[in-house]
């Protein structure tokens, strides 16, 4: 898996984006939708930072902030570092860890794609377990 290129591991339909005009409400309420744990703020059709559930809760929670009137541009993180579509998911995995955070942007001739995220790395185990465990619960029923 970790050889696999991102593209392959990254879900595109997960993408939320956001303009830095964008309040800290609003984007939360955008990853709730979405159940995603961050927001890819663009302007004109450029990533210029990304906004993540760990910001709304040292940016703007533990510092007291108003989140209807805080602007994303103001609470993002500018110029985030970036991956290609085609790199492994492991060099994916290895940034995050090296940088301490848990989501990279997925970008293409400057225009972010989709997100890769620590999760990723665990859904496909996960998902392995819950069929395992109906395949063992529909044997049981059958004994």
């Amino acid at each position: 898996m970790f050889g696999l290129p991102i593209r392959s591991v990254m879900e595109p339909r997960k993408l939320v984006i956001a303009s830095p005009q964008t309040s800290a409400r609003e984007a939360a309420r955008l990853m709730m939708d979405a159940r995603v744990g961050a927001v890819l703020v663009v302007s004109e059709g450029r990533l210029v930072g990304i906004f993540t559930e760990r910001d709304v809760v040292y940016r703007i929670t533990a510092v007291d902030r108003d989140p209807h009137a805080t602007r994303l541009g103001e609470v993002m993180t500018p110029q985030p570092k970036t991956l290609a579509p085609e790199e492994s998911f492991g060099r994916a995995l290895l940034l995050m860890h090296e940088n301490g955070f848990r989501h990279v942007p997925v970008v293409e001739a400057g225009r972010p794609v989709g997100v890769v995220s620590a999760r990723n790395a665990l859904d496909p185990e996960l998902e392995e377990f819950a069929a395992e465990a109906r395949r063992r619960e529909h044997l049981r029923r059958r004994a």
